[in-house]
Order: C-alpha cells, then sequence, then structure tokens
C-alpha cells in the first residue's frame, strides 16, 4: 500500500482501499484520463475497509502533487458518504451522478465542476502521482458551503480525519493512448 501522503499533517491509522480500475502504483487506465487527453472522465471504482469502529462518514479525493501550478490539482472532492457507503462504482463522479447519495457534497474541482475531472499531465512535466484518498471522518457531516473548494475540504478533514485509505496511480502526457 502507498504511504500516506497527508502523514505530514499528522500520523493516522491507515486502512485498505482497492479498485478493479487501477493498481496502486501503476498507470492510470485510460478511462480515469481528462477527455481532452484522449479519456473519460471516468471516475474509477474504488472499495474500502477496515476503517475505525468510530467512523461516522467518509470522504473521498483525488489529488494530483506534481501539477505544475505550485499547489497541486485537485480533481475530485466528495464528503458525507454514510458509512454504509463503502464502494463506489466507476462513473460515479459524474456530474450530477445518481451513484452517489443523495447527502453527498461533491465539490467543484480545479476546473469549477461538482464532478470527477480525469488526468491530463501537460506534456514536459513528467510522470504525474494521483492520490485516491478515502478519509474516515469522525462525524456524519461536514458542514461546508457546497461552493468551498477542496483545500476547504482538506482543512476540515485534517480536524475531523481517523484514518485513512491511499490508492496511488500514475499518469503521464498522452498516457490514454497508450494504455
Amino acid at each position: 500500500m502507498t504511504q500516506d501522503p497527508l502523514a505530514r499533517f499528522g500520523a493516522v491509522p491507515q486502512f485498505t482501499l482497492t479498485s478493479s480500475d487501477m493498481t496502486d502504483g501503476q498507470p492510470l487506465f485510460a478511462p480515469q484520463y481528462g477527455a481532452e487527453s484522449g479519456g473519460e472522465d471516468r471516475s474509477p471504482e474504488l472499495s474500502w475497509s477496515g476503517f475505525p469502529s468510530g467512523t461516522k462518514s467518509f470522504a473521498v479525493t483525488m489529488y494530483d502533487p506534481d501539477a505544475p501550478t505550485g499547489s497541486g490539482f485537485w480533481h475530485w472532492a466528495v464528503c458525507n458518504l454514510p458509512t454504509s457507503v463503502t464502494s463506489l462504482d466507476a462513473g460515479a463522479g459524474a456530474l450530477g451522478s445518481a451513484a452517489l447519495p443523495a447527502d453527498a457534497l461533491t465539490l467543484p474541482n480545479e476546473t469549477r465542476q461538482s464532478a470527477f475531472v480525469g488526468a491530463g499531465p501537460p506534456p514536459g512535466t513528467g510522470t504525474h502521482r494521483y492520490q485516491f484518498i478515502v478519509h474516515a471522518v469522525d462525524v456524519e457531516r461536514l458542514e461546508l458551503d457546497p461552493h468551498s473548494t477542496p483545500a476547504v475540504l482538506g482543512f476540515n478533514l485534517h480536524f475531523h480525519t481517523l484514518a485513512r485509505a491511499v490508492l496511488e496511480a500514475t499518469g503521464v502526457a498522452g498516457g490514454a493512448a497508450a494504455r
């Protein structure tokens, strides 16, 4: 399992995150790339287990720390998933998806869409890491403005995360075509 990329903010226990659409440490498959990069902007199937018994909700994020921005790039941020949800089907991150529970909150990503946006590393920027993280949260609901940024979610998660599950895939410019 990938090391916890957020451990510098305070180590928390890790639990298990798996996907039938990608493998930890391996390149993303074509559907997880953005449409402008030859992909489908399709969020991967994700399943998690082994979270602490005190978990009251989950948040799911996808982040590229290697984007040439100075602050990374948030591709997806969803919170307020009930503990009865321990998996998401492929495509659950689509705009207006019925695959997410009604009370789930999808925040706008860097492109200002409240949806999953796939990988799209610019040419010449090397290999990027795409960190899919499921956060076990100690409250049933994070009261966030629906227009908040994923960074605001991250700030709140800093104070409410009991444990994390991490799956990290990689991507390169033109990677969708290579898959």
